[in-house]
């Protein structure tokens, strides 16, 4: 009897190792819009093959949202499976919650990384916590209409003064030939302090100067002269030298993207992301060149900036955990990464085929221009954000009201900004 019945519990394990993997969802967060959703729906493809069974749903939110919900959800064990965004972002969202899994053990398991340097690995790191696996270097490079520098008989802009020319030629000469006085030098933006300050992070590690207003070990840098002067000509770009529209001052993302795609901006920020609709025959149908930042002293040396890294994030209380952490390690495959470069512009591997991107794809994707990171200040000094905000409302009253010399008014700020610094340290 006890033989019949081994035969039997055999016979049954045989059958359900033939049977297929029964369904099962992960669901993914993220905030990258449309490209976002088609890239997990291609990785949810590809994953399927190694995981019959399994479906990868991505839901997208604007950022504000994503933060929102990705707190609300963590501390309600309500958590999606995955999150994904930049590291700053799931920096506050582990500030916020203390929920966000450490995957230095995970992606210990995984053989095939030697694409990933020491500097993607450092700016995943958060207090000695790996809180994301680098998926996406976020590179952000200096872009330009390419028609409105035919339109003025200009080149490209290689320095901060060819800029300034350019960018008054590109308000001043009607470069859309519309008639009509709508364009603008610069489509930049000011309403939030990471809209402000990262604005002025591209310029500053753009020229190759580090640590835009605090450096690691907690001094203030703004007022070094050569910090300086970039700040003075950053600040003038919104008021005395008229290069923006004359509301940036409340503009953020939104807004910024609106001059931009409405074809009202001849200079701005271009995202690896963004390529892929710019080129679009609805927004700006590739007539844009992409470089390098301006440099603002003849010895300096101009970059694209590593604004960033977007990475995968678990939540402890994922609900299928163990799936999650299949799929995070997966993300780093080259079928993976080709989707990623494919559907939203960036990737960490090198491997990849880059051959049917649109040059100016390509330029982010072979990392043509010397490239520089940005150095994550509040990864070492947990009271950045408090000390960045007070430093935009400090900008923000010098734009409303600009002084007669900007040179006291940043030796104030710098000063206020010390004091401060001081202050949050001691709580």
């Amino acid at each position: 009897m006890g033989f019949l019945k081994n035969i039997a519990a055999a016979a049954g394990m045989v059958l359900a190792s033939a049977l297929p993997s029964a369904a099962q969802t992960l669901t993914v967060w993220h905030d990258l819009g449309d490209n976002g959703l088609k890239w997990f729906n291609a990785m949810s493809a590809e994953f399927a093959r190694q995981r019959p069974g399994v479906t990868v749903k991505s839901l997208s939110f604007p950022t504000d949202q994503w933060f929102g919900r990705v707190i609300s959800a963590l501390n309600t064990d309500t958590a999606p499976d995955l999150i994904f965004n930049n590291y700053e972002r799931v920096i506050r969202i582990q500030d916020q919650t203390g929920k966000v899994s450490d995957l230095k053990p995970l992606l210990g398991k995984v053989t095939d990384k030697a694409f990933l340097t020491e500097d993607d690995l450092k700016v995943a790191t958060y207090k000695d916590r790996q809180i994301i696996i680098p998926i996406q270097r976020v590179q952000m490079g200096f872009g330009v209409r390419k028609s409105w520098l035919d339109k003025v008989g200009e080149n490209f802009p290689e320095t901060w003064e060819d800029a300034k020319r350019v960018a008054a030629k590109f308000r001043d000469n009607d470069p859309d030939g519309n008639g009509k006085a709508d364009t603008f030098g610069f489509a930049l933006e000011a309403a939030k302090p990471r809209d402000l300050i990262h604005i002025l992070d591209l310029f500053s590690f753009g020229t190759g100067l580090r640590h835009t207003l605090i450096d690691p070990e907690g001094k203030i840098t703004i007022d070094e002269p050569r910090h300086a002067a970039v700040l003075e000509e950053f600040l003038k770009t919104y008021t005395s030298y008229k290069f923006v529209a004359p509301d940036t001052i409340n503009h953020s993302f939104t807004e910024m993207y609106q001059v931009i795609e409405g074809g009202r901006g001849g200079m701005f920020r271009v995202g690896d992301w963004n390529v892929k609709k710019w080129d679009g025959e609805k927004v700006l149908n590739g007539d844009f060149l992409v470089g390098k930042w301006p440099k603002f002293a003849p010895d300096e040396k101009n970059h694209v900036v590593i604004g960033g890294m977007r990475g995968v994030a678990i939540p402890e209380n994922a609900p299928n955990k163990a799936l999650a952490q299949e799929f995070a390690q997966f993300m780093l495959t080259k079928a993976a990464q080709q989707a990623s470069l494919d559907n939203v512009g960036a990737a960490v591997r090198g491997d990849i085929e880059v051959a049917a991107l649109s040059p100016r794809s390509q330029y982010f994707a072979k990392a043509e221009a010397p490239l520089i990171a940005y150095d994550f200040p509040e990864a070492v000094h947990s009271f950045y954000p408090e000390l960045e905000a007070a430093f935009h409302k400090k900008l923000l009253s010098g734009i409303a009201n600009p002084p007669a010399d900007w040179k006291p008014f940043i030796a104030e700020t710098a000063k206020e900004m010390r004091e401060l610094a001081a202050k949050l340290k001691g709580k």
